[in-house]
């Protein structure tokens, strides 16, 4: 767009950021906005980086102002898992369904011979019996 000689020249916005700050407002800018892209890539939800400029006049000077700078980022959150709890007669949360009964009377059954309990593995040398039915 050319200049009107009625209208002043806009600076442009990029400008004054890499100015402002000597410049780190800028760098953070750029290095905030690439970890919201990894955190959107990686949780699949959306986030935000806002910046804001306050200008503020100079009290003693009406030629000048103040120039300040706030970044914030509203990185996407990984979903928390959940889980399913009983509420007993106390009104505690538990494992355990309150309302299940017990099988005090269950025991474990131990493995067969040739059997390795720790595996569950057959010994080879072990012949396995085998039903036939005639």
């Amino acid at each position: 767009m050319a200049d009107q000689p009625d209208q002043p020249r806009i600076r442009p916005f990029a400008d004054f950021l890499r100015e402002h700050g000597r410049g780190r407002t800028h760098d953070e800018l750029g290095e905030t906005l690439h970890q919201l892209i990894a955190r959107v890539k990686d949780t699949g939800k959306k986030g935000a980086v806002t910046l804001t400029v306050v200008v503020e006049p100079m009290k003693k000077d009406d030629r000048m102002v103040v120039v300040s700078d706030q970044i914030k980022v509203k990185l996407p959150e990984h979903d928390r898992p959940s889980g399913v709890w009983f509420v007993g007669p106390d009104g505690n949360l538990q494992r355990d369904d309150p309302d299940q009964m017990a099988f005090d009377s269950l025991r474990e059954v131990p493995p067969p011979p040739g059997v390795d309990p720790a595996t569950g593995e057959a010994d080879a040398s072990v012949p396995i019996p085998t039903t036939r039915k005639a």
